[in-house]
């Protein structure tokens, strides 16, 4: 290659690098991803001590009567079966703990009013008459729930009550005091951030326990389902 040649390589070299820094390079521009922000549900609060009262109606309550010697403690017969109902008032108050959306805690309450239930029937010739009356239930019960709605809460219902009942066979009344368990399912909506409304199903079940009517005597059992109404108010 002649000394012509390189000068012309050399020239044509230089004037291409020239151009090429006078233009700049200019990068591609790439759009930004979008940022999706997350936004959680927002979580009604539901913590707190609260008192409230409520209303109700006991039914298909089962409590069969049957008559036994209290010194052979052999069965006589059985007169019938006692069907609970009744309404019903009560107050209560309690506390509850919130993690996220689980929200659980203790009430205390006390329930009265007209449930009762009664049978009658014809045993060794005599005509007997039997009734029974609740005359009140203290029940503590633990619920927990979970909020399906900021203003919105379901929940279970396990606990234990003593009822105070009182039996009466022909004029003779004997009272029993027997403690059982209590289930349920209830539903709670905020009204605004201190009260609320409620609606609740329970079964109570108390077993059986001996009742003596002087020298006869008879095996209890009450248990009766309850649908209630009610109204807390949250401090």
């Amino acid at each position: 290659m002649t000394i012509k040649h390189i000068v012309v390589v050399a020239t044509t070299l230089v004037i291409g690098t020239g151009a090429a820094h006078s233009g700049g390079y200019v990068p591609p521009v790439l759009d930004a991803a979008p940022i999706v922000a997350v936004v959680e549900a927002p979580v009604g609060s539901w913590q707190g001590g609260y008192v409230g009262a409520t209303v109700g109606y006991a039914f298909k309550g089962d409590d069969r009567f049957g008559l036994s010697s209290s010194a052979s403690d052999t069965l006589l017969g059985d007169i019938g079966e006692m069907e609970l109902k009744g309404a019903n008032a009560g107050l209560r108050a309690g506390y509850r703990w919130q993690r996220g959306s689980w929200v659980f805690g203790p009430e205390i309450g006390i329930e009265g009013g007209d449930i009762k239930g009664d049978t009658s029937g014809l045993l060794l010739g005599t005509a007997l008459d039997v009734e029974a009356k609740v005359n009140h239930m203290i029940a503590l019960r633990f619920k927990t729930g979970y909020a399906v709605r900021p203003d919105l809460l379901v929940y279970g219902i396990a606990g234990v009550g003593r009822i105070d009942i009182d039996y009466d066979l022909n004029g003779v009344e004997e009272g029993l005091s027997k403690t059982g368990y209590i289930l349920g399912l209830g539903v709670e909506k905020q009204i605004n951030d201190n009260w609320s409304v409620t609606g609740e199903y329970e079964y109570a079940n108390f077993g059986n326990e001996k009742v003596e009517f002087g020298d006869f005597e008879s095996k209890a059992t009450p248990k009766y389902n309850n649908i209630k109404v009610g109204v807390n108010y949250r401090f």
